[in-house]
């Protein structure tokens, strides 16, 4: 499975490894990824979705269902 978040659509970035005496090797960043199980009341139904901890900020902020709609226009299948 890709370590991408659902929501945001965060993914692996790449940058170095730098040390002290500024020698650079390449490095993978990976996102702080969650997967986590919503209830929605709307639609009566659990949804399971693999979030970074920035998409899970957005649920509390937002609500899940508002989230779920947005992904739904971006046509994201959920």
């Amino acid at each position: 499975m890709a370590r991408v978040c659902e929501v945001t659509g965060k993914r692996t970035a790449s940058g170095n490894h730098v040390s002290k005496a500024n020698n650079k090797v390449k490095r993978k960043f990976y996102p702080n990824l969650h997967k986590k199980r919503f209830y929605v009341p709307e639609e009566d139904r659990w949804v399971t979705l693999k979030l970074s901890s920035t998409a899970l900020r957005t649920i509390d902020k937002k609500g899940i269902y508002a989230v779920l709609q947005d992904m739904r226009a971006k046509g994201i299948k959920v």
